[in-house]
């Protein structure tokens, strides 16, 4: 019988993504129509596919890809509804991912979501991830995210 190992990783990931309006970044469109009157974007739908680094500089090694959507859920805040997953590229985690679905109030960081399974080596996984925005430029609507991931997986 074989046996079966729990383990705990710590790491910290970082995204670079356009945040919240499809028109600043190439690789974020916007494939739901809005009101031009909801002050929460509500309605408004995202796909991404986005670098997934060690470092938030734009030199730091690539490890993979955040691919997913986010998108405006809330009426009254900006709540996102976030679906993504942590494509791993290199390394011990290579071909596998992280699947992370749930509730990201953009203005009231940290943003605490689940982790709800894996593939590959992080197949049963289990945990959670915060996310917080370590830049956003304003005027071009470009940031990165940072995720502290914390998964429990066999």
């Amino acid at each position: 019988m074989a046996k079966l190992a729990l383990v705990l990783l710590l790491f910290t990931l970082f995204m670079a993504m356009p945040l919240l309006q499809s028109t600043f970044g190439e690789s974020s469109k916007e494939v739901a129509s809005i009101t031009n009157t909801s002050p929460t974007l509500f309605g408004a739908v995202f796909i991404f596919d986005d670098p997934l680094t060690e470092g938030p500089e734009g030199t730091s090694r690539l490890v993979g890809r955040a691919q997913g959507l986010y998108g405006s859920a809330d009426q009254q805040e900006l709540g996102l509804l976030v679906a993504v997953n942590f494509v791993f590229t290199t390394g011990k985690f290579n071909a596998s991912s992280l699947t992370i679905l749930g509730r990201n109030v953009a203005l009231n960081p940290p943003a605490e979501m689940p982790i709800i399974g894996g593939t590959g080596v992080f197949r049963f996984a289990r945990g959670f991830v915060m996310a917080k925005r370590h830049f956003l430029n304003v005027a071009s609507g470009n940031g990165v995210l940072n995720y502290n991931v914390f998964v429990i997986h066999y």
